[in-house]
């Protein structure tokens, strides 16, 4: 592994508690300082647990076919507003998970349909609330089922998250800054935990649902893609050494590269409508071999066809191993809507020729006919 690294500048944490590199062969490692002194290392085989804050950046509606994406700007229309209002979301999921080719599971996920429910009273969300994570681990299961078990506290108990029955920007803003907190925290706390090799890492992607706020955070090479009517929308960008986005977002935050870079999470939101469908979920495992529109496809006919979003979850696993891939695989899928809500898709009308007989042609048909009848 290199030795080289990659710091973030002008941080108020510089030289301190953590810090992750990660190598253009797609390793990373973990070193956390103390009195200048380095602590244990973690080696992964992509980017670990995020801890450092980035910009929120609105959603970009970009198709799958698009490698570098760049922010866009958001256009007011009063249509849309109308139907946003009037629009709330129908939360069900499904989810699949399949060790693949590998030796090991390394891969968790998280599914929690109605999170107010599932935390109780203690907290106060806007309705419909929502979360779903993927978790895709590197060197061992030990940090991906680490996050899991202790998903709730790391993400809502110890990060101070807002509480509120409305959704509005101070909401919104509260969210993102408690996301950023609960990463950091996770981080920490798989450094500081003794039952999690020192060779263990894993990525992580979250995605919460808010009445029509979806809010997606990612640190990794996983993926959540939105269908709108039938198209696929990124709504992550995956962190990866040769996409030149990557690079410039980090020489942006005051970094530099050097054999290696360093992931930080990013967010994107978006007010979901009644054109929104489904969300995917999955990891760099079906990425691979299929792009989000062909994904998001293959999802939308199943859902037509049975309506079963665990049903959908695992086809798209299926044809991710149809495909030879290499690597464990996750999906979760999360409806937003019943199928009647769908607009139905153009029918194909029945083309029917018509065609005339001769007159030699009737009588012998009619000869064949009468025979038929009096045998």
């Amino acid at each position: 592994m290199s030795s080289g690294h990659l710091i973030r500048k002008g941080a108020s944490y510089f030289e301190e508690p953590i810090r992750i590199c990660e190598t253009n062969s797609g390793e990373a490692f973990w070193q956390a300082y103390g009195s200048g002194q380095c602590g244990r290392k973690m080696v992964a085989e992509a980017e670990f647990v995020c801890q450092k804050s980035v910009p929120v950046l609105d959603v970009q509606y970009i198709s799958s076919a698009q490698t570098d994406i760049k922010p866009v700007d958001r256009i007011p229309d009063a249509a849309l507003e109308s139907s946003i209002l009037e629009f709330v979301p129908s939360i069900r999921s499904g989810s699949f998970a399949d060790i693949g080719s590998r030796r090991y599971m390394e891969d968790e996920h998280i599914r929690i349909d109605d999170l107010a429910s599932h935390l109780g009273s203690v907290f106060e969300f806007p309705k419909p609330s929502a979360f779903y994570g993927v978790f895709d681990g590197h060197g061992g299961p030990e940090a991906a089922a680490y996050i899991k078990k202790n998903a709730i506290s790391l993400f809502f108990e110890n990060a101070n998250f807002p509480q509120t029955s409305e959704v509005d920007d101070v909401f919104v803003e509260e969210v993102e800054n408690s996301l950023r907190k609960s990463f950091l925290l996770a981080d920490v706390a798989l450094a500081n935990d003794g039952s999690v090799s020192s060779s263990s890492g894993t990525t992580a992607l979250t995605a919460l649902i808010f009445g029509r706020l979806l809010l997606v955070a990612n640190a990794g090479d996983c993926r959540a893609v939105l269908c709108r009517k039938g198209e696929a929308i990124d709504m992550s960008q995956d962190h990866r050494p040769i996409y030149p986005s990557e690079r410039m977002r980090v020489e942006e935050l005051g970094g530099y590269i050097d054999d290696g870079y360093l992931n930080e999470p990013e967010f994107r939101q978006v007010v979901l409508t009644e054109d929104d469908e489904f969300l995917i979920i999955g990891c760099d495992g079906i990425w691979d071999v299929m792009s989000s529109q062909e994904a998001v496809s293959l999802v939308r006919r199943g859902l037509r066809r049975h309506d079963d979003p665990e049903q959908c979850a695992r086809d798209l696993v299926m044809e991710a191993l149809r495909l030879n891939t290499f690597d464990n695989l996750t999906v979760v899928v999360v409806c937003f809507s019943s199928l009647d809500h769908w607009e139905p898709s153009p029918s194909r009308q029945r083309r029917l020729r018509c065609c005339s007989l001769s007159a030699e042609a009737i009588c012998s048909l009619r000869s064949l006919l009468d025979g038929g009848a009096s045998g």
